[in-house]
């Protein structure tokens, strides 16, 4: 279970929830732009500090903790793969800073590449993939940190329609093997269906209760409306 009760203000940022979220369990993340989609995400990883409140995950005040001690894996759209390194160093990134890796280390990373579906490209350069292989080599990175809170800031936006299809089976079959809690931003109605249950809906400087994602997205009379109808 995690639980949300916070608020922050500062400077421009406004954003405040109080909120529960079931563990094993996929949420989309859905609103306005400018809501504060991006922050909330921030806010739990610990890149933004809260005002005041708490964030508690398995009866853990983790609020106060740094990014790397929140058993929390954030992945962007970008996909922050190094562009000079290979594929197979930029996933070592995610379990040593050593330059010479372990067996065991190297059993981890092969497992994690099997996982998303790209062994066989270790020796390539970030430029030398496809948009969905850099995409699985970011997923395969984060996997390997082995949180089991997984945020997702609209990391496949830019992929094609068949790509995109593909990385939301592959983020549902990857959830469900390892029991994550995923939170994933989308700006698209038709992903939320695809992957989530529930959907919380951020407008009006609010992170709100999480809703049915069937009533969240109904385009005529859900929460959304204003901003369904204007896609």
């Amino acid at each position: 279970m995690l639980e949300l009760n916070f608020s922050l203000v500062k400077n421009y940022l406004r954003l405040s929830a109080d909120i529960s979220l079931e563990s094993e369990r996929i949420y989309a993340v859905v609103g306005p732009s400018g809501a504060g989609k991006s922050t909330f995400l921030n806010i739990l990883s610990g890149f933004t500090e809260i005002s005041n409140g708490s964030i508690v995950w398995n009866r853990r005040e983790i609020s106060g903790l740094p990014p790397s001690k929140r058993n929390i894996s954030i992945l962007f759209q970008d996909n922050n793969l190094f562009p000079h390194l290979t594929v197979w160093r930029n996933l070592a990134l995610a379990v040593t800073q050593r330059p010479k890796i372990s067996n065991d280390d190297r059993s981890q990373l092969r497992s994690a590449m099997s996982e998303v579906g790209i062994l066989g490209l270790e020796n390539r350069k970030p430029s030398q993939l496809s948009g969905g292989q850099q995409s699985r080599a970011a997923l395969a990175r984060v996997l390997l940190q082995k949180n089991t809170i997984l945020l997702l800031d609209e990391p496949f936006a830019a992929l094609g329609p068949s790509l995109k299809d593909q990385m939301l089976e592959l983020i549902k079959k990857i959830a469900k093997n390892r029991k994550l809690l995923v939170l994933m931003v989308t700006h698209d109605p038709a992903d939320a269906k695809k992957i989530a249950s529930h959907t919380i809906v951020v407008k009006e400087n609010t992170v709100h209760v999480p809703m049915d994602t069937k009533e969240a997205l109904e385009p005529t009379k859900g929460p959304l409306a204003d901003y369904l109808g204007n896609n």
